[in-house]
């Protein structure tokens, strides 16, 4: 049977007898079946029924530029027609991986001249596991091995990324975390900042950093890892007073910042990156997602002159990398996605027209009886749905009442994600007002209807 000529209920018992999905409730989805994703275009998906469905996830963070650009489609059919492959080992290397490298080093922050290329943002934190205890090394401190993260965190789901990664769940289906990499609490206000202000709850948590380079020794401590926006935890975005006071910290301390960017990046908070935005200035630079806007895979680690220099004057052969790292295909998509973010002045919209219609849509929401706080910067966005607003009390069980209004979403025509209880978006950053006006329509509905099955 060709593929055109099946339907949905063929494409469900296939996946169900073949597919393992990540992330996934195995007997849960078999006893429903997927939902089948068969095309897109700019903001919108259909299923194989031929529902239209608006993407406010832009996929899982990552299709910046929207779906169907037949410029990127182009530029990986070209590239494949002229090097389908080559590796970037053994002193050898392409132009698709260099001119990306040259392009990477104009639109990241100042100080990132150099990339390391890697195929996602998991193996990307892998990579800054070895190139921040290798720097140290290299400079007579080799015991500077710990990196410390923070509970909650979402860094990938390799053994080093979940590692680094707080997630509780993700370290117990694998003994994980590995040795050397230890959390402190999250910067998350409305949950855990009590009946502190937001600017004092910020110095607190960042005071963690401070106690815990304490406790375990400076000369023990090779970096702080952390998105500057938490997108998987939840769209935790920190008080004002948080990120000055880590920084501040790291510098005193001698201690690598790490800005893990791989959903921030690429525009999504308005500015090219989150560094850009809260002023981070970081050591090493994960980035993924958005370098290609998910049209193939992708990913890297922007390293800080301190540390390149280090690693190209004071080191041998850094025994790391991968088979597809720089991959001449998606190194191609990655500069014509870039490109078109530059060109086409979509960064720039989105933090000065664009997101800032979002936001003021998205915090009518707050009105609703079921959102306790509505959130968000540039085009990520976060509704809190809790219990009680003015105690700020959540559901009980977590995760139950998330679940069911992303499922009614769905259903209605619009992807939300849940995070237990925390409705998040990160839209296309080519949605149009209209667009977000649609969205905000169906997660008004969404809400009503999740509250009436609730019975609230």
């Amino acid at each position: 049977m060709t593929s055109a000529h099946r339907t949905t209920n063929d494409w469900q018992r296939l996946d169900t007898s073949h597919h393992l999905h990540p992330f996934t409730d195995y007997k849960a989805l078999n006893s429903k079946g997927s939902r089948i994703i068969t095309r897109a275009d700019g903001v919108y998906l259909w299923d194989s029924d031929g529902n239209r469905i608006l993407d406010g996830m832009a996929g899982l963070w990552c299709v910046n530029v929207g779906y169907g650009r037949q410029e990127l489609a182009d530029a990986a059919y070209r590239q494949m027609l002229e090097l389908p492959y080559y590796n970037n080992f053994f002193q050898t290397t392409h132009p698709p991986a260099v001119e990306l490298s040259e392009l990477l080093a104009a639109v990241t922050p100042q100080g990132l001249n150099h990339v390391f290329f890697t195929n996602s943002g998991s193996e990307a934190n892998d990579t800054v596991i070895r190139t921040a205890r290798y720097f140290w090394a290299l400079l007579g401190q080799p015991g500077k091995q710990i990196i410390i993260s923070r509970d909650n965190a979402y860094h990938g789901s390799t053994m080093g990324g979940a590692s680094l990664g707080g997630m509780r769940a993700m370290h117990e289906q694998g003994g994980l975390p590995i040795p050397g990499i230890t959390h402190i609490r999250q910067p998350y206000w409305y949950g855990e900042g009590g009946s502190l202000s937001p600017d004092e709850f910020g110095a607190r948590a960042a005071q963690a950093l401070q106690d815990k380079i304490a406790e375990l020794g400076e000369h023990n401590v090779a970096a702080f890892i952390a998105e500057p926006i938490q997108g998987a935890g939840g769209v935790i975005v920190p008080p004002d007073s948080y990120w000055p006071a880590i920084k501040d910290i790291c510098r005193r301390h001698e201690i690598l910042l790490v800005a893990d960017e791989v959903i921030c990046g690429f525009g999504r908070t308005g500015k090219w990156f989150g560094s850009d935005y809260f002023d981070l200035q970081p050591d090493l630079m994960p980035i993924a997602k958005g370098l290609s806007s998910g049209y193939l895979p992708i990913g890297g680690v922007m390293v800080s002159e301190r540390v390149s220099r280090t690693l190209t004057e004071e080191g041998g052969e850094f025994a790391h990398g991968f088979t597809y790292s720089g991959h001449p295909a998606a190194c191609a998509v990655a500069v014509a996605n870039i490109k078109i973010l530059r060109d086409e002045n979509i960064i720039e919209r989105v933090d000065t027209d664009t997101g800032p219609y979002l936001q003021s849509r998205w915090r009518e929401l707050a009105d609703h009886p079921l959102v306790g706080e509505a959130r968000g910067v540039g085009f990520f966005g976060a509704l809190e749905l809790v219990a009680d607003k003015k105690t700020r009390t959540f559901f009980d069980p977590k995760g139950r009442v998330g679940a069911l209004c992303r499922d009614i979403s769905f259903d209605m025509g619009l992807v939300m994600r849940a995070v237990a209880d925390t409705m998040i978006i990160s839209p296309p950053l080519v949605a149009d007002k209209a667009h977000i006006d649609e969205l905000l329509e169906i997660a008004r509905s969404a809400l009503d209807e999740t509250a009436k099955k609730m019975n609230l």
